[in-house]
């Protein structure tokens, strides 16, 4: 009998093991690349370190497709414990029930106390409820190609719209070169709203009864801005399909010598450009005085039908933790959302001089893409692509694209507002 009960112990022993073994939590990577993809990899092994019998699965989806294959998979029922939610996505899933809370966690997280209020605040963007956990911003600024412009007799980067297209013309009558890398094709819709913004003077996108700014003159103008730009030359041609890749490539290429974009964007140009070659100013401001960049996020939430809650938790942790979350934002090029790192070096570079300087400039107002919005994802990355596209090929007119535009947003703005 003593034999047999020793049997069955080894054996529930075995199965423990094994049960503890086969523990695999999954995470979905969606703004991907190789460098991100290996940092990423790092840090959870440090998590998978600190939690024995515990994997990790990392599947890395292309930002091109990433919110058609992610939709995909959740419809499938194949959801992940862990998701990278860029701040576009927030709302659709958060309202829907698909996410967990991470207030009770973050009620008794050691760091919570030295995140910094915009961390917070954004993160609980959705029902003032932490949906999700920040782990960086992306400002847009402007970087510039000193070597064109040096060609092009441009003596500094332009501080205006009118200065902008200038030097953009000046640049496009070199061999070969194009002012400005336009993202017309997927994540363009930033560009869109800081030109469309900045000419109007205002980054309101909706007035008090929930209508869409998008189609007032102010708007239009700037559409019509961004739209001439391309018609005239002032861009590649091929740029009406440009992704994030092919703009940060068209930059250090030497094919065009301005790109607005985040911090990112340094880890590809600091790789191939040296320092002395380019530079990052403040986005150009427009006939107010004034630029509207467009400020983005990205973070970590849990999905809400997790079988592995509190360990699911402690991989954001350690993703979001100063060690883990200082390395992942210094090798993606985000703005810290720890108050300690902004003494840290590395942010104090030179390289990340323009995004400090519109930080600091009262008439450069960092601007909040209306991700409350249920609807929003669908606009930005399905709608917004295709329209635009008509618009740049001359389809529609810049009228009818900012029309659509706003027909869509005001729709989903009232209804937002009717269900408060």
């Amino acid at each position: 009998m003593n034999r047999i009960l020793a049997i069955a112990s080894l054996s529930t022993l075995l199965m423990a093991g094994t049960a503890l073994a086969d523990t695999t939590l999954k995470l979905v990577e969606v703004i991907t690349s190789p460098e991100r993809t290996e940092t990423l990899k790092g840090i959870v092994k440090t998590f998978e370190d600190a939690n024995p019998g515990t994997k990790v699965e990392i599947i890395s989806l292309p930002w091109n497709q990433a919110f058609e294959k992610f939709a995909t998979m959740v419809s499938a029922g194949e959801t992940p414990d862990v998701v990278e939610m860029p701040d576009t996505w927030l709302a659709l899933y958060a309202n829907n029930g698909a996410l967990e809370s991470l207030e009770p966690y973050l009620a008794k997280w050691e760091y919570t106390s030295g995140l910094t209020a915009r961390a917070l605040e954004m993160g609980r963007s959705v029902k003032n409820t932490a949906y999700m956990l920040p782990y960086g911003f992306y400002l847009r600024a402007m970087f510039y190609n000193k070597k064109l412009l040096s060609e092009a007799g441009v003596a500094e980067p332009p501080k205006t719209l009118d200065e902008f297209k200038a030097a953009s013309e000046k640049v496009s009558k070199l061999p070969g070169k194009s002012g400005y890398c336009m993202r017309g094709g997927p994540g363009g819709l930033n560009g869109w709203v800081m030109f469309g913004a900045t000419m109007a003077g205002d980054n309101a996108f909706f007035k008090e009864d929930g209508t869409s700014t998008f189609a007032d003159e102010g708007w239009v103008k700037g559409i019509s801005y961004l739209i001439d730009l391309y018609k005239s030359g002032l861009a590649p041609k091929d740029s009406v399909n440009w992704g994030f890749n092919e703009i940060v490539g068209g930059f250090y290429s030497g094919t065009c010598a301005f790109l607005d974009q985040d911090p990112d964007a340094l880890i590809s140009i600091a790789e191939r450009m040296k320092p002395e070659d380019y530079g990052v100013a403040p986005f150009p401001k427009g006939p107010a005085g004034k630029a509207f960049p467009t400020i983005g996020y990205g973070g970590w939430s849990m999905f809400a039908n997790s079988e592995h809650k509190d360990l699911a938790w402690n991989l954001i942790a350690t993703l979001e933790a100063p060690d883990g979350n200082i390395a992942w934002n210094k090798r993606i090029g985000a703005l810290p959302i720890h108050t300690a790192a902004e003494k840290d070096p590395f942010y104090a570079s030179e390289q990340f001089k323009g995004w400090f300087e519109e930080l600091a400039d009262p008439d450069v107002v960092p601007t909040v893409m209306p991700t409350h919005l249920e609807e929003f994802a669908f606009f930005k990355d399905s709608l917004v692509i295709n329209t635009s596209q008509k618009a740049l090929l001359g389809e529609i007119t810049p009228e009818d694209l900012a029309k659509q535009w706003a027909d869509y947003l005001t729709a989903a703005q009232q209804k937002f507002l009717a269900a408060k």
